[in-house]
């Protein structure tokens, strides 16, 4: 297929600033040169060409340039969006398991280089691992325009040895400028940063949140051949927001060469009258809010005790208005409905922000990618995520800001359908709830629907566009009626304010939102090497009581459609293929024997953690412990939805299964272990 002229001439372009930053001319003539003086013959008067591409390929030259002409990406570390457009990832040519991939000799690209790491002392006494050694890792992720990319993982040390390198793609996808090279003008229009995020993983493979930081590029724009170095100073998260934790070095080049470069006077005037735009809105905001909260209180002097919640801080300190949190985000094909989604969501970790020393909760609400990259978070993290799937499948969905059971804070989802069902999804644990409010008035003989749901009070809600406050005589959700059309129930916010800093492109400081991504892990085989850990863990366990384990393949097969069928009803909350399991359990259990089952699940991979977990529970320790004159243990690893633990006892045999799905998003896991055993009445 032939190129357009046009097409061709910046490809050739391409190639010849390649060749001219290797010097291949000046190789060639070295190699030509050393060539007529050792190989030509005295009655020779000239080489021919193929004498000269034998001696240039002879000294490798020819092989040199070839590789450095291929964009190649690392299939280790790549992450894949769910959009059609594919971010390429540039690496060094001496990375393993690299393979080639193609670019358009028609974009531009922005070719990120991190070159090391230096004045993390946190880790200034961390010995080098051995070869070999588990140790603790950094892994830097990256997004930019709807492209994600992860570095591979280095050891920590206060020097780490980073050196990635990411091709991000500069386009501009309005106006009709989806196909044209951006140019310096246009480039200097796009405001979006780089965001990068700093991952510690221990060798238990628990994740730390070191950093986050956001990288303004477009200093290259004014820098001589488009090539500019900056050293990053990283700062910590959460109480540490303040505290330089380490440096890197980054090198940024722009593919291909600007043909003409801007001044540094007028990159910076750009980059002052968009901090100056951002401020002002900001300051309008505060100043609207301001206001709005006085009105509030005005309504009931006790509303300043309900927790309405305009701002919150991010993980590195910013205060933020609330409504920026939520976007609505589509799954591509990676999360097929509504209820699988908050599956997804359920099965990331949750982890509260730590804080030094006591005094409460340490108030942090992540960033989408942040939150993503450590694979865990608050419950705030949990529904601003969960919030923003639903909107994405059309529901009219808020995120919820009040108390659980104690007055402890708390937040969770409410869809609004079109009907006026009211519906509570806890983005903890995947459950949904109901809400049919009580009527305070009614006499004590009516009957009050009983709420399941544990939720006590609510203070507010909102979404990307809307924010209301809760202004009923009572907090308590139990009695509150979510119509919030109703301003003398609920005071809304001006969606205009909102939309003055929440809007995408807004303000130049509200960080874009990230896509899902495929995961990298291969479940199946993740799944074998957890299985492989689980028998040899109870193996051992068995042998330290004095017992042998044999181990029966057949019964494990059996519990496959157990645990397809708990994960089905986890999603859909229907229950499927449950008769087939009985049936085929009870032709495997023979006569006289006794089958019980005990459910409960992980979101780690970690097999000596949760067979640490099971051994807690007694009836689990009773299970795995059992003794009979013909005990077989059979143990089974099946990749089904997302998955958990469960238990069951029945006579002469014993079994554990383990079963682990790798969510489709951000490697988020949970395992299914099963644990049967039969014994004699």
């Amino acid at each position: 297929m032939s190129l357009p002229p046009e097409k061709a001439s910046e490809l050739k372009q391409l190639i010849h600033q390649q060749l001219s930053k290797m010097d291949v001319h000046g190789r060639i003539r070295e190699i030509l040169a050393e060539t007529i003086r050792e190989e030509l013959a005295p009655d020779q008067q000239q080489l021919s060409t193929e004498d000269l591409i034998k001696a240039l390929r002879r000294r490798g030259i020819i092989d040199d340039v070839m590789k450095e002409l291929n964009f190649v990406t690392d299939n280790v570390d790549q992450e894949l969006p769910s959009s059609p457009k594919q971010p390429v990832c540039f690496t060094d040519r001496q990375s393993t398991l690299l393979k080639k991939t193609n670019i358009d000799p028609t974009r531009r690209y922005l070719y990120l280089q991190v070159l090391g790491g230096k004045a993390f002392l946190e880790h200034l006494q961390e010995p080098e691992p051995l070869p070999g050694q588990v140790c603790s890792t950094f892994t830097l992720c990256l997004h930019f325009r709807n492209q994600r990319f992860r570095s591979k993982p280095v050891p920590c040390a206060c020097e780490p040895d980073f050196h990635d390198g990411f091709l991000l793609e500069v386009h501009r996808e309005s106006l009709g400028d989806g196909t044209r090279m951006a140019d310096s003008t246009t480039m200097l229009s796009i405001s979006d940063p780089i965001h990068m995020v700093l991952i510690k993983t221990d060798i238990f493979g628990e994740t730390t949140l070191v950093a986050s930081y956001f990288l303004e590029w477009r200093s290259v724009l004014g820098s001589e051949n488009g090539v500019t170095n900056l050293t990053v100073e990283l700062m910590g998260v959460g109480t540490e927001s303040k505290v330089a934790v380490g440096i890197l070095n980054i090198k940024l080049e722009m593919y291909p060469a600007l043909n003409q470069t801007l001044s540094q006077e007028v990159v910076n005037t750009q980059l002052a009258l968009e901090r100056q735009k951002t401020a002002e809105k900001e300051r309008l905001f505060l100043v609207y809010a301001k206001q709005w909260w006085r009105e509030y209180l005005q309504i009931r002097p006790s509303h300043s005790s309900r927790l309405v919640k305009i701002f919150a801080q991010d993980e590195n300190g910013i205060n933020r208005p609330v409504c920026s949190y939520v976007k609505p985000l589509r799954a591509g094909r990676l999360l097929d409905t509504p209820r699988q989604a908050a599956r997804f969501v359920n099965v990331l970790g949750y982890e509260r922000a730590p804080v030094i020393g006591g005094g409460g909760k340490q108030e942090q609400w992540c960033t989408l990618l942040a939150f993503l990259c450590r694979n865990k978070g608050d419950c705030e993290d949990h529904a601003n995520l969960l919030c923003s799937l639903l909107l994405g499948y059309g529901l009219e969905a808020f995120v919820c800001v009040g108390t659980k059971a104690k007055g402890v804070p708390h937040a969770w989802v409410m869809t609004c359908g079109t009907d006026g069902t009211i519906t509570f999804w806890e983005s903890l644990t995947g459950h949904r709830y109901i809400h049919k409010s009580t009527n305070p008035d009614e006499p004590p003989v009516a009957e009050q629907p009983k709420p399941l749901y544990p939720y006590r009070t609510v203070g507010c809600v909102f979404n990307h566009q809307m924010f209301l406050g809760n202004c009923q005589p009572s907090d308590s959700v139990e009695v509150c009626v979510f119509d919030l059309n109703d301003e003398s129930k609920w005071k809304p916010m001006s969606e205009e304010a909102i939309k003055s800093v929440c809007a995408p492109g807004a303000t130049t400081s509200l960080p874009p939102f990230p896509p899902l991504c495929a995961s990298t892990i291969d479940a199946s085989v993740t799944s074998n090497e957890i299985e492989m850990q689980l028998r040899l863990l109870v193996s051992e366990h068995r042998k330290d009581l004095g017992l042998t384990t044999v181990w029966e393949d057949q019964l494990s097969y059996l519990l496959s459609p157990a645990l397809a069928s708990y994960e089905f009803e986890r999603t859909t909350s229907i229950s499927a293929g449950n008769e087939e399991f009985q049936d085929a359990i009870r032709r495997a259990v023979p006569d006289g024997h006794t089958f019980k089952g005990f459910p409960i699940h992980f979101v780690y991979r970690n097999a000596r953690r949760a067979f640490a977990t099971c051994l807690r529970s007694p009836f689990c320790e009773e299970i795995i412990c059992c003794r009979g004159d013909q005990v077989n243990v059979p143990l089974r690893s099946n990749c089904l939805g997302v998955s958990g633990i469960s238990l069951g006892y029945t006579g002469r045999l014993c079994s554990l299964k383990d079963s682990e799905q790798l969510s489709q998003h951000v490697q988020s896991m949970k395992h299914e272990v099963h644990l049967f055993c039969k014994n004699d009445k």
